[in-house]
């Protein structure tokens, strides 16, 4: 390792290994596959799809794809700044009331206590469930499957009304089921991102409309699969019966078989695709004034907030040390040696 033959020759003509072109040709000859060989085995990237296809088909996978969530909001947004401006318009010779939004100054800064690594709960379901509201309330169609309809697989005993297949619910109602899901499972907040994410993608792999006769099912399944996926200690199937009382553990697990298959059991998320379904979901708030509590920063905030930066900057300092030291063991290896310089 690091002599003159194996790194300054090319391997064509290197005494010590073979000619590349004889064993090209051997392989070529082997991998003409006939009839009795079986079938052929495709090549992983022929199976994939392409760039600008998986980005456009598959948000949920890519970072740089815009969320479904965003884009269907985006109608109701343009109306209601439309209509704001209309009423801003129409008073302004009215005194401007108190303002609703707290700002910083010079003298005290607001700061949340949301980021990207711990989220806070309750304002993350409030932006999930407020984007499960817009999928169902601006859907395409009404495509759905069996195994998540409510009137096949009801989730209590109570009579389904007739026309449950035509009333969209409201965000209250998405936001107390959902809220009554993680709080009796103590679920966190990382998981209702993640839930999100399985939802968009069951989405897009099996073509399918979250709508009213189904959005409790779907909502169910994404938040079984990612608080399975998300925690290290996840809830049990039978302890979801638990809270849903008239609710079977055959169920349950026919569902989650179902979701799993649907999803064709991609169950990563990557963290550009989580970070980036958070910072939307924060779009997403401050479009419909969903602000996140915010506080004065105190001095034992920020001391804290200063020793992460502090740590994080010792981290990318190590980093970067071993990088340099992993690139001159290169020139060590070549023996580079430096002469001064003769000025004449």
């Amino acid at each position: 390792m690091g002599n003159t033959v194996s790194c300054c020759v090319s391997p064509g003509g290197s005494p010590k290994l073979p000619r590349q072109t004889d064993r090209l040709e051997d392989y070529q000859i082997n991998t003409d596959l006939s009839d009795d060989t079986g079938p052929y085995l495709q090549h992983i990237s022929d199976r994939e799809l392409p760039d600008d296809l998986a980005l456009e088909s598959n948000p949920s996978d890519h970072a740089r794809a815009s969320t479904i969530f965003l884009s269907k909001s985006q109608t109701d947004v343009r109306d209601r700044r439309k209509s704001n401006h209309i009423n801003h318009v129409s008073e302004y010779n009215v005194s401007p009331g108190p303002l609703s939004k707290k700002y910083s100054s010079c003298s005290t800064i607001f700061i949340d206590d949301s980021t990207v690594s711990q989220p806070n709960l309750k304002s993350t379901i409030k932006c999930v469930t407020l984007a499960i509201y817009y999928h169902i309330k601006n859907r395409d169609s009404d495509r759905s499957l069996d195994i998540f309809d409510e009137k096949m697989h009801p989730l209590s005993r109570e009579q389904v009304p007739d026309d449950y297949c035509r009333t969209d619910p409201e965000h209250k109602l998405i936001y107390r089921f959902v809220r009554t899901l993680f709080s009796a499972a103590q679920l966190t907040a990382e998981c209702a991102i993640v839930t999100l994410v399985y939802l968009e993608r069951l989405l897009t792999y099996a073509e399918l409309d979250i709508c009213p006769s189904n959005w409790k099912r779907i909502v169910l399944g994404a938040i079984l699969l990612a608080s399975k996926v998300w925690d290290d200690q996840a809830v049990w199937n039978v302890d979801y019966c638990q809270i849903l009382k008239d609710i079977t553990v055959e169920d349950m697990n026919e569902m989650e078989r179902h979701f799993l298959e649907l999803l064709q059991f991609n169950i990563n998320v990557p963290a550009s695709v989580y970070a980036k379904y958070y910072f939307d979901l924060r779009s997403l708030a401050d479009d419909n004034n969903l602000s996140f509590p915010l506080e004065p920063l105190s001095n034992e905030r920020a001391q804290k907030l200063e020793a992460i930066s502090r740590l994080c900057e010792d981290k990318y300092k190590d980093l970067s040390r071993a990088a340099m030291r992993r690139s001159f063991s290169a020139d060590n290896l070549v023996g580079i040696r430096r002469s001064n310089a003769v000025l004449s």
